[in-house]
């Protein structure tokens, strides 16, 4: 057994760490931004300068998925709807899907290239602004699916490398060399080079590669592809503001199954955004825990059953728009206790009286039953030289 001060020491020590658990842990990371420059069309001179903006939650949404990859489905990584804003405002300014396509290699030849073990997803590959092939191919299809383009993965097995398969309307008017392409279920996939950069002269739609004219390649279909993100990244034309949120917890410590309020704002006061509420716990990946709305007043609520007794970490995220960046809210934890906590808890509680009561009674019973009275002495009945 410890000794009482070591235990009280020990006791302190505990009360300590599970204060700092529960108080907020400020967010003051500012979003993943980067800027890429477009052409309206591979020969114009209109130039566009789109900004593209993540948070921080978004990214580590990706960073803390699995990275496995069976059967080496590179499809597993391609997220269409988290970069929806960027194929959006592509649109904007093409009228084609050659000239979509072209835009979207216009926008990945400004990554630069640097080798990446394991696979990353597209919004990861954004947001550290670096990859190869096959991650740059990640991108790529990623905006062209979400532009509603029908694109496949071609996996160059033999000369480690990758591209993305285009399936067009016609043969690609803009290319400046023999136009490429694959075929696969009686369609006509033309190849997308994403490396090299030079983004304005760069590889266009149909073009390949002369040492790669002939290679042959694997086709990889986007069937296992994310249909849905939790958040999405925000995509501008113009310097986007800065915006913020504020979430709070009705409380810090809760009993499992009991409701817990997550309610908070968001700065601008727009009315109808989504706001993603995240989770995770000690040693699990983040998870999107809700998607709320906010009302006239940029405000939301979200009422929440506890899960099972743990340590949680909550946060919320606003992805932005066209005119702000996304923003992150400060850090939440919360403790659940299991019901079966309070049972032990009141179980041991109970125990402990009976144990004082029982001691108590033992202690009495060996107490002698009868004392030695004494009586007052009243001096006068003895000598006065007693």
């Amino acid at each position: 057994m410890l000794p009482r001060s070591n235990c009280q020491k020990l006791f302190v020590a505990f009360f300590c760490v599970l204060l700092l658990l529960l108080l907020p842990v400020p967010c003051f990371a500012d979003p993943y931004e980067q800027s890429y420059q477009l052409l309206d069309s591979p020969d114009s001179s209109n130039s566009y300068r789109l900004t593209v903006s993540i948070t921080e939650s978004l990214y580590d949404y990706y960073v803390s998925q699995s990275h496995l990859m069976p059967n080496f489905d590179f499809s597993l990584f391609v997220t269409p709807d988290a970069l929806k804003p960027i194929a959006d405002d592509l649109w904007t300014i093409y009228d084609t899907k050659e000239d979509f396509a072209n835009g979207v290699l216009m926008l990945v030849h400004q990554i630069p290239y640097r080798e990446s073990d394991p696979q990353k997803y597209a919004v990861e590959v954004l947001a550290e602004n670096e990859g190869d092939c096959d991650l740059f191919s990640i991108v790529a299809a990623s905006i062209m699916k979400a532009g509603g383009l029908d694109v496949v993965l071609l996996l160059l097995e033999q000369h480690d490398h990758m591209w993305v398969g285009v399936n067009l309307d016609e043969s690609p008017r803009d290319a400046r060399t023999q136009v490429y392409f694959y075929r696969n279920e009686g369609k006509k996939y033309y190849v997308a080079e994403t490396t090299g950069g030079k983004w304005e002269t760069g590889w266009r739609v149909g073009e390949c590669p002369e040492i790669l004219e002939r290679a042959s390649a694997k086709v990889i279909p986007l069937i296992n592809y994310e249909v849905s993100a939790p958040a999405q990244v925000s995509s501008s034309y113009t310097v986007p503001d800065s915006s913020s949120i504020l979430m709070d917890l009705s409380t810090s410590l809760a009993v499992s199954q009991n409701r817990v309020e997550i309610s908070g704002s968001l700065s601008p006061a727009i009315a109808g955004e989504n706001v993603t509420l995240y989770i995770s716990s000690l040693g699990s990946a983040l998870s999107r825990l809700a998607t709320v709305i906010t009302d006239t007043n940029g405000n939301y609520f979200y009422s929440w059953e506890s899960p099972e007794g743990g340590i949680y970490s909550l946060k919320a995220n606003w992805s932005g728009d066209e005119n702000y960046s996304g923003a992150d809210s400060t850090s939440f934890s919360l403790v659940v206790i299991p019901p079966v906590f309070l049972i032990l808890g009141g179980g041991l509680i109970f125990g402990l009286v009976v144990l004082i009561i029982a001691m108590r009674g033992k202690r009495s019973a060996t107490m002698p039953k009868d004392y030695e009275t004494f009586e007052e002495v009243d001096f006068e009945d003895y000598p006065e030289d007693f």
